[in-house]
């Protein structure tokens, strides 16, 4: 056993990962039919999120329910928490200008360097988690801290670095591109990891639901291009979100919240800023106002 696996388990996902990034990576509709692009687009991003939910199923046969749901929840939270990369990710294109046909291949090349960086990330928390148990503490007030910060921002995009916001337009190579990618999400990945960790210290759970979630990012960010300006109270979701592992992370001393209950909070609180997001009012014009 290997960090809470065996390495059968270990090589076995990692084959998955690279399959699935080479379909990606062979799938049509990124040319220039914008209609096409975004079906092929819905159609993987629920391929992903379905393979997702099998592989939760097959944990849940193989280790029981409880690691199976720490899995969806941080895939969900990884998910949910990853839409203020794809703002980043827009900002970025915008500023370097590059086709939709190239915005995916610098996305699947950031993908899979994400997926080394995050492996690094991971093994660091679970380590200090487990030799220092006060940084348990750490983590938790830096979640909260994030919190905070993401709600007074007024926006997801207030959390974009100023250095993102200058960039200029590449002259063909996608180099910084993907650069620019790599270190945006290895920045968001500061909040989003020890968020994980909160719900488990397992670290093939933390691991493969961050990469499963990671996996969904690009063709997500396809799905949600047009939609990004409309969600007008996603930091307020988000900094909930946030503040509520961190609390949850702060108290597991003396209060365990059961995974279950984690769940459905956390499906609450994105769900009700969805569901505001869309019916607010004034919510169509702000998007056709961003759209313009």
């Amino acid at each position: 056993m290997v960090g809470g696996a065996s390495w059968t388990w270990w090589i076995g996902f990692h084959v998955a990962v690279i399959v699935l990034l080479a379909l990606d990576a062979a799938l049509p509709g990124h040319g220039k039919d914008p209609r096409r692009a975004q079906r092929f687009a819905w159609i993987w991003t629920v391929f992903l999120a379905l393979a997702a939910a099998a592989f939760a199923g097959w944990i849940a046969l193989k280790q029981g329910h409880v690691p199976a749901l720490q899995f969806v929840a941080g895939y969900a939270i990884e998910t949910s928490l990853s839409v203020d990369n794809l703002f980043v990710f827009l900002v970025i294109f915008q500023g370097f200008r590059i086709s939709a046909q190239r915005q995916h291949r610098a996305l699947l090349w950031g993908v899979a360097g994400a997926v080394v960086l995050r492996a690094l990330f991971i093994a660091l928390g679970v380590t200090l988690l487990d030799r220092f148990g006060w940084i348990t503490y750490i983590f938790g007030l830096f979640l909260l801290y994030a919190a905070w910060r993401l709600v007074r921002g007024g926006s997801a995009k207030a959390a974009i670095p100023e250095w993102i916001r200058r960039l200029q337009p590449a002259k063909g190579s996608l180099l910084p591109v993907i650069v620019a990618v790599e270190v945006t999400d290895l920045l968001f990945a500061v909040d989003s990891i020890p968020a994980v960790l909160a719900i488990s210290h397992d670290p093939f759970v933390v691991y493969t639901s961050n990469i499963a979630a990671i996996l969904g990012l690009r063709s997500l960010y396809f799905v949600l291009a047009g939609l990004l300006d409309r969600l007008r109270y996603l930091h307020y979701g988000l900094g909930a979100l946030l503040a509520f592992i961190a609390l949850k992370m702060l108290a597991a001393k003396w209060l365990e919240v059961p995974i279950t209950l984690s769940l459905a909070i956390i499906g609450a609180i994105l769900a009700v800023c969805a569901v505001v997001s869309v019916l607010a009012p004034g919510s169509e014009r702000h998007g056709q106002k961003a759209a313009d």
